[in-house]
């Protein structure tokens, strides 16, 4: 009767617990909607972590920090440092947008047809002076070439040109650069970027004070036999998530530093709009640096070809920085993704979930990654172990 009773009761235990996780999968799939602010709390709890638990190791009067005040000094250094940060770049970044939008209207603004048409035999004109024997002006059924010349090939190119721009710039002026709309579409994202700016803050300080806490509500929805494994996933996990989110956050701000650096030194327009976008988009390997350096070797061009050309060379030397320096030492061997599982994650991220799906595609890799690879060293472990005695 005993071991009878003894296995229905861990049964029992076990179905209990299959339920509770069930549930909890059941109430994050039906408001998935409303679990980004959570995840960019816990990526900032688990960045900050390490730190606050430095800090708890300080004596004071032979007795440690407690957790809470450390996470209270941890924010007033933030605020300190965002209060300084906000005195000297944000006036600037305020400045440069204002002048990129001032500029892109005027731009478009100055697309008359007359306009298009010069750029148009300004570009053939190019073109034919390097040998490129293009013609952009008309199709070849309605121009013959002239004595002495001949076009190889010949393209209506003036037309698209104008269509494109023109469809382009009428979306602008209606959409974006409408006066009224967009100072209140800017008020209303800056409220609402603000309010969720302090709820994510919040929520992350919650779970930087009870971080045991859920470490060990987690361990508890596991049944006793299972702890051991599940702590060995949990380390490995972790192993995988301090190279991608931590060593990718000083890559981050590496990126930006290095590229502002560049911007300066080439005399670049526009240092801090296109250094944030850089530091921004290299949270998201491979594809966000590509679209980041799009904009900055094209504002180079503005200033010259050499210049374009100097930006691109810098901004190559930076990735190459990080692929044979950075990534190395500061994700470490342990956090190594496959550049193909990299890019595989990122597309699916996007399909699935946009530009929020691309953003954490990595990090959830690297999870499932890890949860893989422990399955997979203890399969062949067990493939391994010698049969047992007959």
């Amino acid at each position: 009767m005993g071991p009878t009773s003894r296995l229905t009761e861990g049964t029992k235990g076990r179905i209990v617990l299959g339920v509770l996780w069930t549930a909890l999968v059941a109430v994050l799939v039906a408001f998935r909607h409303v679990l980004l602010p959570f995840a960019i709390a816990f990526v900032i709890a688990y960045l900050l972590e390490p730190l606050v638990a430095r800090m708890e190791r300080w004596r004071i009067k032979g007795r440690g920090l407690p957790r809470w005040v450390a996470v209270i000094l941890l924010y007033a250094v933030f605020f300190v440092l965002l209060y300084l940060f906000g005195r000297a770049v944000v006036p600037q970044l305020s400045r440069e947008t204002a002048a990129l939008i001032r500029k892109g209207r005027d731009f478009f603004n100055s697309l008359t047809p007359e306009r298009i048409t010069d750029l148009s035999h300004e570009i053939e004109a190019w073109l034919s002076s390097r040998g490129i024997p293009l013609g952009l002006s008309a199709p070849e059924s309605e121009v013959a070439p002239g004595p002495g010349q001949h076009y190889g090939l010949s393209i209506d190119m003036e037309q698209s040109i104008r269509n494109g721009l023109e469809s382009l710039s009428t979306a602008l002026k209606t959409h974006f650069f409408d006066a009224v709309g967009f100072a209140r579409k800017v008020t209303e994202g800056v409220l609402g970027f603000v309010f969720r700016f302090f709820f994510i803050l919040m929520v992350a300080a919650f779970m930087l004070i009870d971080w045991h806490r859920l470490g060990a509500f987690a361990r508890s929805l596991v049944p006793p036999e299972r702890q051991a494994v599940f702590g060995e996933l949990l380390t490995s996990m972790d192993e995988k998530l301090s190279g991608v989110v931590r060593g990718q956050a000083i890559i981050c701000l590496v990126n930006g530093v290095l590229t502002a650096i560049g911007l300066l030194t080439l005399r670049v327009p526009f240092v801090f709009v296109l250094s944030t976008v850089a530091t921004i988009l290299s949270a998201i390997p491979i594809f966000g640096t590509i679209i980041s350096s799009v904009p900055i070797v094209l504002f180079g061009l503005t200033r010259g070809f050499k210049t374009g050309v100097g930006m691109l060379l810098w901004i190559l030397g930076i990735h190459a920085l990080e692929a044979y320096l950075l990534n190395p030492k500061i994700m470490g061997a342990h956090a190594h993704i496959h550049p193909v599982v990299v890019a595989f994650s990122l597309l699916a991220g996007e399909l699935t979930f946009g530009f929020v799906g691309a953003l954490f595609a990595v990090p959830v890799a690297g999870v499932l990654i890890a949860a893989f690879e422990l399955a997979h060293q203890r399969a062949l472990k067990k493939l391994q172990a010698p049969p047992a005695a007959g």
